[in-house]
Protein backbone atom coordinates (compact mmCIF):
# COMPACT_ATOMS: atom_id res chain seq x y z
CA UNK A 1 0.00 0.00 0.00
CA UNK A 2 6.74 -2.54 -2.36
CA UNK A 3 4.06 0.18 -1.91
CA UNK A 4 5.41 -2.54 -4.47
CA UNK A 5 3.76 -4.87 -5.77
CA UNK A 6 4.77 -7.42 -7.94
CA UNK A 7 2.56 -9.52 -10.07
CA UNK A 8 0.26 -10.98 -7.35
CA UNK A 9 -1.66 -13.50 -9.76
CA UNK A 10 -0.85 -16.48 -8.24
CA UNK A 11 2.39 -16.28 -6.45
CA UNK A 12 3.67 -13.90 -3.25
CA UNK A 13 6.99 -13.14 -5.15
CA UNK A 14 5.40 -11.60 -7.88
CA UNK A 15 3.02 -9.40 -5.82
CA UNK A 16 4.02 -6.02 -5.58
CA UNK A 17 0.90 -5.68 -7.23
CA UNK A 18 -1.45 -3.35 -5.70
CA UNK A 19 1.32 -1.98 -2.96
CA UNK A 20 -0.17 1.28 -3.53
CA UNK A 21 -2.90 1.53 -1.78
CA UNK A 22 -2.90 1.72 2.19
CA UNK A 23 -6.12 2.56 4.14
CA UNK A 24 -8.34 5.49 4.29
CA UNK A 25 -6.02 7.30 7.20
CA UNK A 26 -7.35 10.91 7.77
CA UNK A 27 -5.96 11.34 5.33
CA UNK A 28 6.99 16.17 -6.10
CA UNK A 29 7.61 18.77 -7.61
CA UNK A 30 10.59 19.92 -9.73
CA UNK A 31 12.72 22.60 -7.94
CA UNK A 32 12.13 25.32 -10.37
CA UNK A 33 11.49 29.22 -9.74
CA UNK A 34 8.06 28.59 -11.06
CA UNK A 35 7.72 25.92 -8.34
CA UNK A 36 8.37 28.87 -5.77
CA UNK A 37 5.42 30.49 -6.48
CA UNK A 38 3.22 27.19 -6.07
CA UNK A 39 2.43 27.74 -2.96
CA UNK A 40 0.85 31.01 -3.68
CA UNK A 41 -1.61 29.38 -6.86
CA UNK A 42 -5.29 29.00 -5.28
CA UNK A 43 -7.05 25.86 -5.42
CA UNK A 44 -8.46 24.78 -8.98
CA UNK A 45 -11.61 23.39 -7.47
CA UNK A 46 -12.95 23.20 -10.89
CA UNK A 47 -9.92 20.93 -12.32
CA UNK A 48 -10.40 18.96 -9.23
CA UNK A 49 -14.00 18.03 -10.04
CA UNK A 50 -13.00 17.11 -13.50
CA UNK A 51 -10.32 15.38 -12.92
CA UNK A 52 -11.93 13.47 -10.58
CA UNK A 53 -15.61 13.16 -12.34
CA UNK A 54 -13.76 11.74 -15.78
CA UNK A 55 -11.96 9.11 -13.43
CA UNK A 56 -15.01 7.98 -11.97
CA UNK A 57 -17.04 7.51 -15.52
CA UNK A 58 -13.72 5.62 -16.61
CA UNK A 59 -14.28 3.45 -13.77
CA UNK A 60 -17.98 2.93 -13.81
CA UNK A 61 -18.09 3.09 -17.61
CA UNK A 62 -15.26 0.81 -18.73
CA UNK A 63 -13.46 -0.88 -15.76
CA UNK A 64 -16.53 -2.96 -13.83
CA UNK A 65 -17.34 -5.93 -15.18
CA UNK A 66 -20.91 -7.40 -14.70
CA UNK A 67 -20.33 -8.93 -11.98
CA UNK A 68 -19.14 -5.75 -10.20
CA UNK A 69 -15.61 -6.48 -10.04
CA UNK A 70 -12.50 -4.84 -11.08
CA UNK A 71 -9.80 -6.70 -12.82
CA UNK A 72 -11.19 -10.05 -11.40
CA UNK A 73 -7.55 -11.81 -12.16
CA UNK A 74 -5.69 -10.11 -10.20
CA UNK A 75 -7.17 -10.02 -6.74
CA UNK A 76 -9.97 -9.18 -5.21
CA UNK A 77 -8.60 -6.78 -3.73
CA UNK A 78 -8.62 -4.90 -6.55
CA UNK A 79 -11.93 -4.81 -6.56
CA UNK A 80 -11.92 -3.48 -2.85
CA UNK A 81 -9.90 -0.75 -3.95
CA UNK A 82 -12.20 0.73 -6.60
CA UNK A 83 -15.04 0.53 -4.62
CA UNK A 84 -13.33 2.53 -1.98
CA UNK A 85 -11.87 5.20 -4.61
CA UNK A 86 -15.28 5.59 -5.96
CA UNK A 87 -16.55 5.66 -2.10
CA UNK A 88 -13.78 8.47 -1.75
CA UNK A 89 -14.84 10.17 -4.55
CA UNK A 90 -18.43 11.05 -3.20
CA UNK A 91 -20.14 8.10 -4.62
CA UNK A 92 -22.66 6.30 -2.31
CA UNK A 93 -22.73 2.53 -0.64
CA UNK A 94 -26.12 1.96 -2.10
CA UNK A 95 -25.32 2.99 -5.70
CA UNK A 96 -25.90 0.36 -8.22
CA UNK A 97 -22.44 -0.11 -9.30
CA UNK A 98 -20.67 0.41 -6.29
CA UNK A 99 -23.47 -1.89 -4.43
CA UNK A 100 -22.70 -5.02 -6.79
CA UNK A 101 -18.47 -4.10 -5.82
CA UNK A 102 -19.41 -4.53 -2.40
CA UNK A 103 -21.45 -7.49 -3.00
CA UNK A 104 -18.97 -8.96 -4.97
CA UNK A 105 -16.22 -8.67 -2.41
CA UNK A 106 -19.18 -10.10 0.31
CA UNK A 107 -18.47 -13.41 -1.49
CA UNK A 108 -15.05 -13.64 -0.14
CA UNK A 109 -15.31 -13.11 3.16
CA UNK A 110 -13.99 -16.68 5.13
CA UNK A 111 -15.27 -18.40 8.68
CA UNK A 112 -12.49 -16.96 9.82
CA UNK A 113 -13.03 -13.39 9.39
CA UNK A 114 -10.91 -12.80 6.80
CA UNK A 115 -11.62 -11.45 3.00
CA UNK A 116 -10.16 -12.58 0.88
CA UNK A 117 -9.93 -15.62 -2.41
CA UNK A 118 -9.66 -19.34 -1.00
CA UNK A 119 -6.34 -20.62 -1.36
CA UNK A 120 -5.02 -17.16 -1.66
CA UNK A 121 -1.10 -16.48 -0.87
CA UNK A 122 -1.57 -12.88 0.20
CA UNK A 123 -4.44 -13.37 2.60
CA UNK A 124 -3.43 -10.25 5.03
CA UNK A 125 -2.83 -8.09 2.22
CA UNK A 126 -6.85 -8.67 0.23
CA UNK A 127 -8.54 -8.41 4.15
CA UNK A 128 -6.39 -5.55 4.79
CA UNK A 129 -7.63 -3.56 1.69
CA UNK A 130 -10.94 -4.95 1.93
CA UNK A 131 -11.16 -3.36 5.73
CA UNK A 132 -10.38 0.00 4.15
CA UNK A 133 -13.52 -0.07 1.72
CA UNK A 134 -16.13 -1.55 3.92
CA UNK A 135 -15.19 0.93 6.79
CA UNK A 136 -15.36 3.61 4.08
CA UNK A 137 -19.63 1.72 3.04
CA UNK A 138 -20.13 1.44 6.77
CA UNK A 139 -21.61 4.90 7.24
CA UNK A 140 -24.77 3.28 8.62
CA UNK A 141 -23.03 0.29 10.86
CA UNK A 142 -23.96 -1.95 8.50
CA UNK A 143 -20.40 -3.85 7.85
CA UNK A 144 -19.52 -3.37 11.60
CA UNK A 145 -19.43 -7.34 12.18
CA UNK A 146 -17.58 -7.76 9.20
CA UNK A 147 -14.81 -5.27 10.49
CA UNK A 148 -14.38 -6.18 13.45
CA UNK A 149 -13.81 -10.22 12.27
CA UNK A 150 -11.32 -9.11 9.81
CA UNK A 151 -9.76 -7.13 12.48
CA UNK A 152 -9.09 -9.77 14.55
CA UNK A 153 -8.00 -11.65 11.51
CA UNK A 154 -5.39 -9.84 10.14
CA UNK A 155 -4.40 -9.06 13.86
CA UNK A 156 -4.10 -12.72 14.88
CA UNK A 157 -1.61 -13.50 11.97
CA UNK A 158 1.03 -10.14 12.82
CA UNK A 159 4.43 -11.14 14.18
CA UNK A 160 4.65 -11.57 17.89
CA UNK A 161 0.91 -11.57 18.38
CA UNK A 162 1.03 -15.08 19.43
CA UNK A 163 3.76 -14.55 21.94
CA UNK A 164 6.04 -16.84 20.06
CA UNK A 165 8.16 -14.85 18.62
CA UNK A 166 10.64 -12.25 20.70
CA UNK A 167 10.39 -8.78 20.33
CA UNK A 168 14.89 -9.14 19.12
CA UNK A 169 13.40 -10.75 16.21
CA UNK A 170 13.30 -8.69 12.67
CA UNK A 171 9.98 -9.93 12.18
CA UNK A 172 8.46 -8.66 15.03
CA UNK A 173 5.31 -6.41 14.66
CA UNK A 174 5.52 -6.68 11.05
CA UNK A 175 3.07 -8.12 8.39
CA UNK A 176 3.74 -9.99 5.21
CA UNK A 177 1.17 -10.45 2.47
CA UNK A 178 0.07 -14.10 4.00
CA UNK A 179 -0.12 -15.68 7.09
CA UNK A 180 2.11 -15.18 9.90
CA UNK A 181 5.12 -17.27 8.11
CA UNK A 182 5.32 -15.03 5.09
CA UNK A 183 8.27 -12.40 5.18
CA UNK A 184 6.82 -9.18 6.35
CA UNK A 185 7.41 -5.92 4.81
CA UNK A 186 7.06 -2.25 5.72
CA UNK A 187 4.12 -2.03 2.49
CA UNK A 188 2.22 -4.52 3.69
CA UNK A 189 2.80 -3.64 7.41
CA UNK A 190 1.28 0.13 6.70
CA UNK A 191 -2.01 -1.91 5.26
CA UNK A 192 -2.13 -3.39 8.72
CA UNK A 193 -2.22 -0.03 10.05
CA UNK A 194 -4.20 1.29 8.07
CA UNK A 195 -6.64 -1.39 7.91
CA UNK A 196 -6.52 -1.29 11.69
CA UNK A 197 -6.91 2.35 11.59
CA UNK A 198 -10.15 2.23 9.13
CA UNK A 199 -11.49 -0.22 11.79
CA UNK A 200 -11.36 2.20 14.50
CA UNK A 201 -7.85 1.59 16.95
CA UNK A 202 -6.34 3.75 18.51
CA UNK A 203 -2.35 4.78 18.26
CA UNK A 204 -1.59 3.07 21.65
CA UNK A 205 -3.52 -0.56 20.26
CA UNK A 206 -0.99 -3.80 21.37
CA UNK A 207 -1.42 -4.54 17.28
CA UNK A 208 -0.31 -0.98 16.55
CA UNK A 209 2.72 -0.62 18.84
CA UNK A 210 4.17 -4.14 17.54
CA UNK A 211 4.07 -2.71 14.14
CA UNK A 212 5.67 0.32 15.34
CA UNK A 213 8.84 -1.68 16.56
CA UNK A 214 8.71 -3.37 12.76
CA UNK A 215 8.30 0.34 10.85
CA UNK A 216 11.48 1.69 12.69
CA UNK A 217 13.37 -1.12 11.92
CA UNK A 218 12.85 -0.44 8.19
CA UNK A 219 14.51 3.27 8.51
CA UNK A 220 18.02 4.14 7.73
CA UNK A 221 18.54 5.71 11.07
CA UNK A 222 20.84 4.27 13.64
CA UNK A 223 18.66 4.59 17.17
CA UNK A 224 17.64 2.71 20.29
CA UNK A 225 14.84 1.68 18.07
CA UNK A 226 16.35 0.36 15.00
CA UNK A 227 19.46 -1.40 16.08
CA UNK A 228 19.77 -4.13 12.83
CA UNK A 229 22.67 -4.22 10.88
CA UNK A 230 21.02 -1.75 8.20
CA UNK A 231 20.37 1.19 10.64
CA UNK A 232 23.95 3.00 10.49
CA UNK A 233 24.89 2.11 6.84
CA UNK A 234 23.54 4.89 4.84
CA UNK A 235 21.79 7.39 7.65
CA UNK A 236 19.43 9.39 5.46
CA UNK A 237 15.72 9.06 7.75
CA UNK A 238 14.26 7.60 4.47
CA UNK A 239 12.80 3.64 4.41
CA UNK A 240 12.95 0.34 2.62
CA UNK A 241 10.93 -2.42 1.98
CA UNK A 242 11.90 -4.94 4.43
CA UNK A 243 15.07 -5.63 7.47
CA UNK A 244 13.92 -9.42 7.26
CA UNK A 245 15.94 -11.94 5.51
CA UNK A 246 18.86 -10.45 4.82
CA UNK A 247 17.00 -7.12 4.43
CA UNK A 248 15.67 -5.74 0.64
CA UNK A 249 15.06 -2.76 -0.76
CA UNK A 250 12.95 -2.11 -3.87
CA UNK A 251 15.66 -0.28 -5.72
CA UNK A 252 17.77 -3.18 -6.05
CA UNK A 253 20.95 -4.56 -4.63
CA UNK A 254 22.69 -3.01 -1.63
CA UNK A 255 25.25 -0.20 -0.89
CA UNK A 256 28.65 -0.94 -1.05
CA UNK A 257 28.93 -0.94 2.64
CA UNK A 258 25.80 -3.90 2.57
CA UNK A 259 22.83 -0.54 3.38
CA UNK A 260 19.41 -0.91 1.99
CA UNK A 261 18.72 2.41 -0.33
CA UNK A 262 15.60 4.73 1.05
CA UNK A 263 12.98 5.51 -2.25
CA UNK A 264 9.92 7.60 -2.09
CA UNK A 265 6.97 5.39 -1.81
CA UNK A 266 8.05 3.46 0.99
CA UNK A 267 9.74 6.71 3.18
CA UNK A 268 5.82 8.16 2.87
CA UNK A 269 4.24 5.08 4.33
CA UNK A 270 7.06 4.97 6.73
CA UNK A 271 6.11 8.33 8.15
CA UNK A 272 2.65 8.07 8.31
CA UNK A 273 2.68 4.46 9.61
CA UNK A 274 4.62 6.95 12.75
CA UNK A 275 2.38 9.38 13.12
CA UNK A 276 -0.64 6.86 13.16
CA UNK A 277 1.58 4.88 15.83
CA UNK A 278 1.25 7.86 18.08
CA UNK A 279 4.48 9.39 17.32
CA UNK A 280 5.29 13.33 17.61
CA UNK A 281 6.85 15.66 15.14
CA UNK A 282 9.90 16.35 17.72
CA UNK A 283 10.11 12.42 17.79
CA UNK A 284 13.68 11.80 15.79
CA UNK A 285 12.29 9.42 13.40
CA UNK A 286 9.76 11.69 12.47
CA UNK A 287 12.28 14.12 12.08
CA UNK A 288 14.55 12.53 9.72
CA UNK A 289 11.63 11.07 7.75
CA UNK A 290 10.18 14.88 7.04
CA UNK A 291 14.00 15.92 6.07
CA UNK A 292 14.45 13.46 3.85
CA UNK A 293 11.44 14.40 2.45
CA UNK A 294 12.32 17.75 2.19
CA UNK A 295 15.31 16.78 0.36
CA UNK A 296 13.47 14.67 -2.15
CA UNK A 297 10.14 16.24 -2.72
CA UNK A 298 9.42 15.80 -6.16
CA UNK A 299 6.05 14.52 -7.77
CA UNK A 300 7.69 14.08 -11.47
CA UNK A 301 8.75 10.71 -10.14
CA UNK A 302 9.51 8.24 -7.19
CA UNK A 303 12.47 9.10 -5.91
CA UNK A 304 15.03 6.15 -5.88
CA UNK A 305 12.62 4.10 -8.35
CA UNK A 306 12.19 7.05 -11.21
CA UNK A 307 8.49 5.68 -13.12
CA UNK A 308 8.32 2.39 -11.36
CA UNK A 309 5.66 2.44 -8.78
CA UNK A 310 4.71 5.69 -9.57
CA UNK A 311 1.20 5.59 -8.88
CA UNK A 312 1.37 3.94 -5.57
CA UNK A 313 3.55 6.50 -4.50
CA UNK A 314 1.22 9.47 -5.35
CA UNK A 315 -1.38 7.53 -2.57
CA UNK A 316 1.32 7.48 0.13
CA UNK A 317 2.55 11.23 -1.01
CA UNK A 318 -1.15 12.19 -0.29
CA UNK A 319 -1.76 10.40 2.38
CA UNK A 320 1.47 10.94 5.03
CA UNK A 321 1.09 14.39 4.07
CA UNK A 322 -2.52 14.69 4.91
CA UNK A 323 -1.39 13.70 8.41
CA UNK A 324 0.89 16.62 9.22
CA UNK A 325 -2.18 18.63 8.83
CA UNK A 326 -0.50 21.43 6.69
CA UNK A 327 -2.31 22.41 2.83
CA UNK A 328 1.84 23.86 2.56
CA UNK A 329 5.22 21.69 3.01
CA UNK A 330 8.52 23.10 2.40
CA UNK A 331 11.22 21.67 1.72
CA UNK A 332 15.25 21.47 2.08
CA UNK A 333 15.66 24.65 -0.21
CA UNK A 334 12.74 26.84 1.62
CA UNK A 335 10.60 26.41 -1.50
CA UNK A 336 7.10 26.26 0.10
CA UNK A 337 5.07 24.05 -1.76
CA UNK A 338 1.10 23.99 -1.90
CA UNK A 339 1.23 20.13 -2.18
CA UNK A 340 -2.71 19.55 -2.89
CA UNK A 341 -2.73 22.04 -5.87
CA UNK A 342 0.94 20.89 -7.26
CA UNK A 343 -0.71 16.93 -6.44
CA UNK A 344 -4.20 17.74 -8.60
CA UNK A 345 -2.14 19.59 -11.37
CA UNK A 346 0.23 16.60 -11.73
CA UNK A 347 -2.68 14.00 -11.83
CA UNK A 348 -4.79 16.29 -14.13
CA UNK A 349 -1.62 16.35 -16.56
CA UNK A 350 -1.18 12.61 -16.52
CA UNK A 351 -5.03 11.56 -16.90
CA UNK A 352 -5.85 10.03 -20.39
CA UNK A 353 -8.41 11.35 -22.55
CA UNK A 354 -10.55 8.05 -21.54
CA UNK A 355 -10.31 9.62 -18.07
CA UNK A 356 -8.07 7.11 -17.20
CA UNK A 357 -4.31 6.70 -15.67
CA UNK A 358 -1.83 4.26 -16.78
CA UNK A 359 1.77 3.83 -15.87
CA UNK A 360 3.74 3.13 -19.03
CA UNK A 361 6.48 1.67 -16.29
CA UNK A 362 3.92 -1.16 -15.46
CA UNK A 363 6.16 -2.81 -12.92
CA UNK A 364 4.09 -3.37 -9.56
CA UNK A 365 0.96 -4.28 -12.14
CA UNK A 366 0.48 -0.24 -12.58
CA UNK A 367 -0.18 -1.40 -16.19
CA UNK A 368 -3.65 -2.65 -15.01
CA UNK A 369 -5.71 1.04 -15.97
CA UNK A 370 -8.82 -0.29 -13.47
CA UNK A 371 -5.82 -0.43 -10.66
CA UNK A 372 -3.80 2.88 -11.65
CA UNK A 373 -6.77 4.74 -11.68
CA UNK A 374 -8.20 4.07 -8.16
CA UNK A 375 -4.72 4.70 -7.23
CA UNK A 376 -5.17 8.44 -8.65
CA UNK A 377 -8.74 8.90 -7.33
CA UNK A 378 -7.71 7.96 -3.76
CA UNK A 379 -4.47 10.31 -3.64
CA UNK A 380 -7.05 12.95 -5.10
CA UNK A 381 -9.27 12.07 -2.21
CA UNK A 382 -6.33 13.78 0.12
CA UNK A 383 -6.64 16.90 -2.07
CA UNK A 384 -10.53 17.28 -1.33
CA UNK A 385 -10.88 21.12 -1.41
CA UNK A 386 -13.28 22.25 1.83
CA UNK A 387 -16.98 22.84 0.42
CA UNK A 388 -16.57 20.73 -2.61
CA UNK A 389 -18.56 17.80 -2.02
Amino acid sequence: MRVMLCRVVAQVGCLTLLCSFLSPARAQAADSPADAKSAAVQFDSQLYQKTVDRGVEFLLKKGEAEDGSYSAQISPAVTAICADALLRSGRSPDDLAIAKSLKFLEGFIQPDGGIYKPGSAIQNYETSISIMCFADANKDGRYKDTIKKAENYIKSIQWGADGKVDESAMQYGGAGYGRSKTRPDLSNTSFLLDALQAAGDESNDAAVQRALVFVSRCQNLDTQYNTTPFAGKIKDGGFYYTPADDGQSAPGGKSEDGGLRSYGSMTYAGLKSMIFAGLSPQDERVKAAIDWVKKHYDLSHNPGMDQNGLYYYYHTFAKALSELKSDNFTDDKDVQHAWKNELLQELAKRQLDNGSWVNTAGRFDEGDRNLVTSYALLSLSYCHPAGTK
